[in-house]
């Protein structure tokens, strides 16, 4: 741990991560307050493009995200995720673990951006969620979810799980697919960024300060519609269009 931290590029990058993650919890107690929407989506967004960059990272965007309502679905590779999705949709409402709660100072910024928490070991949460994503929707918001559940190695994809889907079927709101892809100068698939394997938080953050020319490339693809669809039905098609745009081979896709 002392040789990581003597690298100066290393030491650099976590003092300005912290940094930012402090002026990140005072914009919210003493900013956010007084804007309105879109004032306040756009320090989203600066803050979490920041952040991405006080990491180390570049970020390449691909294709539009849909306007209005919309039911965002991404792979799930990271924590990074979501600062990554709030990098190019700071409006974006996320589903969330509700272990997030418990996570010093980023509680602070997830429950400024309208997290809804779920506990994943209570069915009848989940479907007091499902109710709160669809109320969501129906007011107009982006809700985003990781149906996978948890995280991947990049490398393949995990079953996805359509509870979340339901919410989206119920109002008619259009599902939009996200492939999120980490690489760096070592690999096409970063080993970095994984959130895997019982890794603590603080071992995952040194591994990505620790990566050289880690990029985070974000694709929008085609919207699906939901009215009428059967959920189970409906994540595998968006799984399917994931894993086409990550070109992962057909039995990773398949979940073999």
């Amino acid at each position: 741990m002392k040789q990581l931290l003597r690298t100066p590029v290393v030491a650099w990058r976590l003092l300005r991560v912290l940094l930012h993650i402090l002026r990140g919890v005072l914009t919210v107690a003493l900013v956010l307050p007084w804007l309105g929407p879109a004032a306040r989506h756009r320090q989203v967004q600066a803050w979490a493009q920041a952040a991405l960059r006080a990491l180390g990272m570049r970020l390449v965007v691909e294709g539009q995200p849909r306007p209005g309502a919309t039911l965002l679905v991404a792979n799930h590779v990271s924590w990074l995720d979501i600062t990554a999705i709030h990098a190019v949709c700071p409006q974006a409402r996320f589903v969330s673990k509700a272990e997030v709660r418990r996570w010093p100072l980023l509680r602070h910024l997830s429950d400024a951006a309208g997290t809804l928490y779920l506990s994943r070991e209570s069915r009848r949460d989940a479907l007091r969620v499902v109710h709160q994503v669809s109320e969501a929707l129906q007011a107009g918001d982006v809700v985003a979810v990781f149906p996978e559940g948890t995280t991947s190695d990049g490398r393949s994809l995990l079953p996805f799980h359509g509870n979340m889907l339901q919410a989206a079927i119920a109002v008619e709101v259009p599902v939009q697919p996200l492939a999120l892809r980490y690489s760096d100068a070592e690999s096409a698939i970063s080993r970095a960024a994984p959130y895997i394997d019982q890794i603590s938080l603080v071992a995952s953050v040194l591994a990505v300060v620790r990566a050289r020319g880690l990029t985070l490339r974000v694709q929008w693809l085609p919207a699906r519609g939901s009215r009428h669809a059967d959920r189970r039905a409906l994540a595998h098609t968006l799984r399917a269009d994931i894993a086409e745009a990550l070109g992962l081979p057909a039995e990773a896709a398949a979940g073999h």
